[in-house]
C-alpha cells in the first residue's frame, strides 16, 4: 500500500531543498500532499509545489474555491505522516503552545499520526532556551525531532541549523514508518560501483557503472535492520542510515581483499559491483607520453569475487550475484549461477531502455538456483533493491 504523506513548509531558505524531499517521496511511489504557510510561499512557488506533488496546495484556510469539507481534518486523516521541513522557530513555537492560526498548524494539531519536525534556522535561534525548551516539550510530546546539521548557514556563519539533508530526512521517516523488520540484525555484505585499473597515474580502465544498483540495495537491507557493510569502487552515490558501514576502494583487488576481510560473519553476500575482469599487468610510473603511434597495453585476470566467495561460503549464506549480458542473456546468466555457485543471480539487460548503467530505473530478471525466475518490470532502482531483497528473504526462510 502507498504511503500517504503530508509534507509541511514554512518561511525558510531551506524549502528549496524541500522540493528535492518531495521528489524523493514520489519517487519512492509515496503519495504527497503539501502544505505551506505564506512565508513559506516567498521562497518556492505554488506552481513549483504543485507539479511536483501533483495535488494542490494547502495553503489557505479560507478559501472559497475548497470542496466543502474541513480540510485540516481530513487531510490530517488522510496521511500516514507529516514531515514538517523546514521547520522555523515560529511554527515550532506555535506547535509547542496549541497555536493554530494558519493551514499548517492547524493541521498538526489534528494529526494523529506521526510528527516529523526538522528544524532550520541560524545557531543563535536554535541555542536560545526558549527555542530549546519548545523542541524538548515537542519531543516529549512523541514528535520525531530531525535535529539539524553542523555546515554553512545562509546568514553567511557556520554552526548548528543547517536542516537536514533532504536524503537523511526521507530515510528516517520510511525507517519509521516500516514495519518491515525482516532483516533485523543480520549481516548483510553488498559490493557496488565500478573498479577502477590504472594504467598509469593519470589514467584507468574503467566502466559506467554509477554505483547506485548498489547503494539503493544498502540502504534497502539497512531499512530492514540488517547492519550492512557496503565496499563501494568510485562512486558519487552517497549514504545515509548509520546502519551502513562503507568501504571506499579503487581497483578489483581492493574491492577482492576487503570483501575477503568481511565474509565471514555475513548471512547475505550481493555482489553488484560492476567489478573489472582484467587490469594492466604493469602499471607505468609516470604518465605515458603520446609518442607512439599504436600502444599495447598487456592485460591480465583479475580475481574473480563472486567465484572466490562461492568457493568458500558456509551453509546458512545467502550469495546472490549480478550479471550484465548483451548477448545470449538468459543462458549465460545461468552459467554464472551454477560455475560462481551462487544462490540467486540478477541478470541486467542493456537491451532494455531505462535500464542498466547510469539510470534511475532498471528491470531486472532473478534466477535462484533451485529453478526459480522472477522477472520485474520497469521501476526504480529503490524498488528493484525492495524486489531483490524480498526475493532473498524467500530463500532464506526456506
Amino acid at each position: 500500500m502507498k504511503k500517504r504523506i503530508i509534507i509541511g513548509i514554512t518561511g525558510g531558505i531551506a524549502a528549496y531543498k524541500t522540493m528535492y524531499l518531495i521528489r524523493l517521496f514520489k519517487k519512492n511511489g509515496c503519495e504527497v500532499r503539501v502544505t505551506a504557510t505564506n512565508h513559506a510561499l516567498e521562497f518556492v512557488t505554488p506552481l513549483t509545489i504543485e507539479t511536483l506533488s501533483q495535488n494542490r496546495l494547502y495553503t489557505n484556510m479560507f478559501d472559497v474555491n475548497r470542496a466543502m469539507e474541513v480540510e485540516h481534518i481530513t487531510l490530517a486523516e488522510w496521511g500516514d505522516a507529516l514531515v514538517v521541513a523546514p521547520a522555523t522557530a515560529n511554527i515550532i513555537g506555535k506547535f509547542a503552545h496549541g497555536i493554530a492560526d494558519d493551514a499548517l498548524s492547524t493541521l498538526f494539531l489534528a494529526m494523529k499520526k506521526p510528527v516529523f519536525i526538522a528544524p532550520a534556522m541560524n545557531s543563535n535561534m536554535l541555542e536560545n532556551t526558549v527555542v530549546q525548551q519548545n523542541i524538548r516539550l515537542l519531543q516529549d510530546r512523541g514528535c520525531h525531532i530531525l535535529l539539524p546539521n553542523d555546515g554553512f548557514l545562509a546568514c553567511g556563519t557556520s554552526g548548528s541549523g543547517r536542516m537536514q539533508e533532504p536524503e537523511e530526512i526521507f530515510e528516517r521517516v520510511e525507517e519509521t514508518l516500516s514495519s518491515d523488520r525482516s532483516l533485523q540484525d543480520k549481516h548483510v555484505l553488498i559490493t557496488a560501483g565500478p573498479t577502477y585499473e590504472p594504467i598509469d597515474p593519470v589514467r584507468f580502465i574503467g566502466n559506467h557503472s554509477s554505483g547506485l544498483m548498489g547503494f539503493c540495495l544498502a540502504e534497502a537491507a539497512a531499512r530492514k535492520g540488517a547492519i550492512v557493510t557496503l565496499v563501494s569502487g568510485p562512486s558519487n552515490c552517497t549514504t545515509h542510515h548509520p546502519n551502513i558501514h562503507r568501504i571506499d576502494v579503487k581497483t578489483a583487488d581492493e574491492m577482492y581483499q576487503r570483501c575477503m576481510q568481511n565474509i565471514d560473519k555475513q548471512d547475505i553476500i550481493i555482489m553488484s559491483a560492476a567489478v573489472a575482469d582484467y587490469t594492466p599487468a604493469n602499471v607505468a610510473p609516470q604518465k605515458i607520453k603520446k609518442d607512439f603511434a599504436q600502444l599495447s597495453i598487456e592485460l591480465v585476470k583479475t580475481k574473480d569475487i563472486l567465484a572466490s566467495v562461492g568457493k568458500i561460503k558456509r551453509d546458512g549464506q545467502l550469495l546472490i550475484g549480478f550479471a550484465l549480458e548483451t548477448e545470449n542473456e538468459v543462458e549465460n546468466a545461468k552459467k554464472k549461477l551454477h560455475t560462481k555457485n551462487a544462490d540467486l543471480i540478477v541478470l541486467n539487460s542493456l537491451r532494455t531502455a531505462g535500464a542498466g548503467f547510469r539510470t534511475a530505473t532498471n528491470q531486472v530478471t532473478i534466477f535462484g538456483k533451485d529453478g526459480r525466475e522472477f522477472a520485474s518490470e520497469l521501476k526504480s532502482k529503490q524498488e528493484i533493491a525492495e524486489e531483490i531483497l524480498q526475493t532473498a528473504l524467500k530463500y532464506i526462510q526456506q
